[in-house]
């Protein structure tokens, strides 16, 4: 789990991929909140379009890559969570996301980790390595 989040905290912007409402791919840059009892969370607004693509259809697909050309691809089941101490901990990680929801009780902040997680870590020197989260 730890190389996973040194990969996802070390690369940045991500590149997140949904089935759009349309049943067309979608795919936008996202960030990596945190990882807390082994679960890794992101945030979104309620009222985004990517919010109501994920509870249509809550499988989605993280890519992130290094400057060493090596990158990750995460794949799972979003599922959104109403726990406020994780919200907080959010907050006082990113002050972009604090700025934006000001509160953890900011009824248009959600917050969800990816359950039943895979993901493959891979460059162009060696054959990828998968992990199951």
């Amino acid at each position: 789990m730890r190389e996973i989040v040194d990969f996802l905290e070390k690369s940045g912007v991500h590149y997140f991929a949904t089935i759009g409402l349309d049943g067309k791919p979608k795919v936008r840059p996202f960030q990596f909140m945190m990882e807390r009892e082994g679960k890794l969370y992101f945030c979104t607004s309620n009222r985004k379009t990517v919010y109501g693509e994920m509870e249509r259809t809550p499988w989605v697909e993280v890519c992130a890559a290094k400057e060493n050309f090596s990158w990750l691809r995460l794949s799972g089941r979003a599922v959104f969570s109403d726990d406020t101490s994780v919200k907080a901990a959010i907050q006082e990680k990113n002050a972009l996301v604090k700025s934006i929801y000001r509160t953890p009780d900011n009824p248009e902040f959600e917050i969800f980790y990816l359950e039943d997680a895979t993901a493959t870590i891979s460059d162009f020197s060696a054959p990828p390595r998968s992990f199951s989260l």
